[in-house]
């Protein structure tokens, strides 16, 4: 099976710090392996400062069922909290905007492909 990565820039703008966004890359990569990020670099892009990351490239082959993300997530101790957001209150993390164009299902599997992802004042405090 031939995987091709692709790179992208992200300029951070849900977050209100770049260790924020930092944060979010582990997180990610901790829950959804399958879909990791590689951190390449930083790029100005118009006068802006970009991260740069690599992630293996999804194709999907059914339609996102959400109810079946909704249950994954719950199985998992997340609560959905609003539209496509979720919170682990036990564990002080949030996933927002997981819909159907950031979680991709292939052959009946989910792929989180583009989580944001914040720590709640809980993460620290057990």
């Amino acid at each position: 099976m031939t995987i091709i990565g692709y790179s992208k820039p992200n300029d951070s703008i849900f977050y209100a710090f770049w260790l924020d966004y930092f944060n979010s890359l582990l997180i990610h990569n901790y829950f959804f392996p399958a879909t990791a990020y590689d951190f390449l670099g930083f790029k100005i892009i118009k006068e802006d400062l970009h991260a740069v990351v690599k992630q293996d490239f999804i194709i999907a082959t059914e339609p996102t069922n959400l109810a079946l993300v909704k249950d994954f997530l719950a199985y998992n101790g997340f609560v959905n909290t609003r539209n496509n957001d979720y919170i682990n209150h036990e564990n002080g993390l949030i996933f927002e905007d997981l819909h159907d164009e950031n979680v991709l299902s292939k052959d009946g599997i989910l792929f989180f492909i583009d989580t944001v992802s914040y720590l709640t004042y809980n993460f620290n405090n057990k």
